[in-house]
């Protein structure tokens, strides 16, 4: 340790940011006092957000704390649960049970195509009345402090793969809204209604949105999609649902 603790403070911190960021916490830091010193800098997490490409050299705004932007970095993930229908329709909310109600069916389904991510095995199907289902992630709960949310405004990334039978035509809708503590709507996505005609080519299409620049008191983020088929057969012959996802992306901090 003598060796070490004679290298300067600025050349520490470089050799401690190429370091990775678990080792950091459960190895390094414990070492001695300089050593901690350093990792709880700002000027250490800020540079290991420059060398991971989080952020660029020529940052013009400051994350309320560093460390949890790289953090927050590492955990990007898919806030909604169940979005696979592995667990059936465990962790949603039905808004709406119409016809002969929401079903978990194996993909690719009877007409339908196979999907594009093999890890996806089976999805959500609506019947012939209104099919719509919902989750309201707590942004606080899920690891992003209001703080954090109001200083940075991470861009907030929705994704969601919707497909008709081959045989039958429907009806897909799709609402994502940013609210504040209260539930008050802060930013809202609703495209028009996709109607897919009946003889259609069953392909899954991807739609995607980002939220951005959307100010501060976002603290929940709500979920919502559906349809139902335009027959009107019984059975489940509306809109596919699955693989929909809300991720949380820091971004980038130089504009």
């Amino acid at each position: 340790m003598s060796g070490m603790s004679a290298v300067p403070e600025g050349v520490l911190l470089e050799i401690l940011s190429a370091v990775p960021a678990h080792d950091l916490i459960r190895r390094c830091r414990p070492v001695c006092t300089l050593w901690r010193h350093v990792i709880d800098s700002p000027a250490l997490w800020k540079k290991k957000c420059q060398r991971d490409g989080f952020v660029s050299k020529r940052c013009r705004r400051s994350p309320p704390d560093w460390t949890m932007f790289y953090f927050l970095h590492l955990q990007k993930r898919n806030l909604l649960r169940n979005p696979i229908a592995e667990e059936d329709l465990k962790h949603w909310h039905i808004k709406e049970d119409g016809g002969d109600r929401w079903k978990v069916e194996t993909l690719p389904g009877d007409h339908g195509r196979p999907f594009p991510d093999e890890t996806a095995k089976k999805y959500f199907v609506t019947s012939y009345y209104r099919c719509y289902k919902s989750q309201t992630i707590d942004l606080v709960k899920e690891g992003y402090p209001d703080e954090f949310m109001d200083v940075v405004q991470p861009d907030i990334v929705i994704t969601d793969w919707y497909a008709a039978r081959h045989d039958c035509g429907c009806r897909y809708q799709l609402l994502v809204q940013l609210l504040s503590h209260d539930k008050t709507v802060v930013a809202e996505f609703q495209p028009d209604p996709v109607i897919i005609e009946q003889w259609s080519s069953a392909e899954w299409t991807q739609i995607e949105y980002t939220f951005r620049n959307y100010g501060p008191g976002v603290r929940y983020v709500y979920f919502e999609h559906g349809g139902s088929d335009t027959q009107f057969w019984a059975g489940w012959y509306g809109i596919r649902v699955t693989n929909s996802s809300v991720t949380i992306n820091p971004g980038d901090l130089s504009t």
